[in-house]
């Protein structure tokens, strides 16, 4: 696999790579040599890797696929990644930083979760919660140096009651600690109405809800106190998605009629920072006047915001830009127009951002 692995996701790899890491990583075949040599694997400064854009995953919501896709928006072009390496059914659930993705076992009626790497095809268990839960929340802190925390709360038990606890992980660990109760009402709203995973920005871990209207739950992490947020046009809005965009605040994409971004400010108040070009809208609902079934992703460095719908369809990306500073609408074409398959069918996607790394599942 390392030797067939292609030079664009490599040179990416490298290039994050220590100097001597890198030296080492010449050494280990021809392969890895050549690609090296080339300009674009040197090594960055840390400065230079900050600005590099995510990657965005397209990995398949239900088992039938054994592939993901990935689009590297440097070139502009898609990648298959075989997913034969994981034994048995998962969905994804979010990206943990460093490259890794977290999933959970899609077999089971309680959480059971796993971390890999779909670049290097590496997969690791992780322990199982303390208390069995049924479709908790789940959501992941990322640290600067690419450890990171994942929680758990509410989700049904056992016993079919829920759970108004919280539960963490910690990368480099091997076991999961309760850190505290949460109010029952929470417990309730994030095991029935959470699909998502969670959105961490300024020391809070937000969830949104998925019916309308749309509002967020807040878990302050060192407080453990919970907050509530209003969602703007929260019952008007066909879709709503949560993420970090422009220096790391938190911020809305939601659309019905159009797509917006809000990012909250000073006291809990929402403002309209950007708004979707008509014709790329128009472009990305290809006929179908419905946007309830538009997904959105952003969160990795707050560099970029995707929405997407299937796999094969075409995407609208809003990032910012290395040169000016400032950001922009493109539109992504779909994996259809470099993946060289005999019938690429459209498939229900999850999409993840993250940079390719050869981090192992620690």
């Amino acid at each position: 696999m390392w030797s067939t692995l292609p030079f664009d996701p490599l040179s990416v790899i490298f290039s994050y790579l220590s100097p001597d890491s890198f030296a080492r990583a010449k050494s280990v075949c021809k392969n890895w040599c050549s690609c090296a040599n080339s300009a674009a694997a040197a090594p960055l400064p840390p400065e230079a890797r900050r600005s590099q854009l995510p990657w965005f995953i397209a990995l398949p919501t239900r088992f039938q696929k054994l592939v993901c896709y990935a689009h590297n928006p440097l070139n502009n072009y898609w990648h298959t990644l075989p997913l034969d390496f994981i034994p048995y059914p998962f969905r994804p659930v979010a990206s943990t930083g460093g490259g890794l993705v977290l999933l959970r076992l899609a077999s089971s009626t309680t959480l059971q979760l796993a971390i890999c790497n779909p670049f290097t095809r590496q997969l690791r268990h992780l322990p199982m919660l303390n208390t069995p839960r049924t479709n908790p929340a789940v959501g992941v802190i990322e640290s600067p140096n690419s450890s990171y925390r994942i929680y758990v709360a509410g989700g049904m038990s056992e016993a079919a009651s829920y759970v108004p606890t919280l539960e963490i992980y910690e990368s480099g660990g091997d076991k999961w600690r309760v850190i505290g109760a949460m109010p029952m009402e929470y417990a309730v709203r994030l095991t029935v109405w959470t699909a998502n995973e969670g959105v961490h920005s300024n020391g809070v871990l937000y969830w949104i809800t998925s019916a309308r209207a749309y509002s967020i739950m807040g878990f302050e992490v060192e407080t453990k106190k919970w907050r509530q947020l209003s969602v703007p046009m929260g019952d008007r809005l066909e879709f709503a998605a949560l993420l970090v965009a422009r220096k790391g605040q938190l911020s809305v994409v939601g659309g019905g009629g159009g797509v917006w971004v809000w990012e909250l400010g000073e006291d809990d108040k929402w403002s309209v920072i950007e708004t979707m070009p008509l014709e790329l809208g128009m472009r990305l609902l290809g006929g179908n006047g419905s946007w309830g079934n538009v997904k959105c992703v952003g969160g990795i460095d707050g560099r970029a915001v995707y929405l997407y719908r299937d796999v094969g369809e075409g995407m609208v990306v809003w990032r910012g830009c290395v040169e000016n500073g400032g950001w922009q609408w493109c539109w992504v074409e779909g994996c259809n127009s470099s993946v060289r398959e005999n019938q690429l069918h459209n498939f229900p996607i999850k999409g993840l951002l993250l940079h390719p790394n050869l981090r192992l599942c620690a």
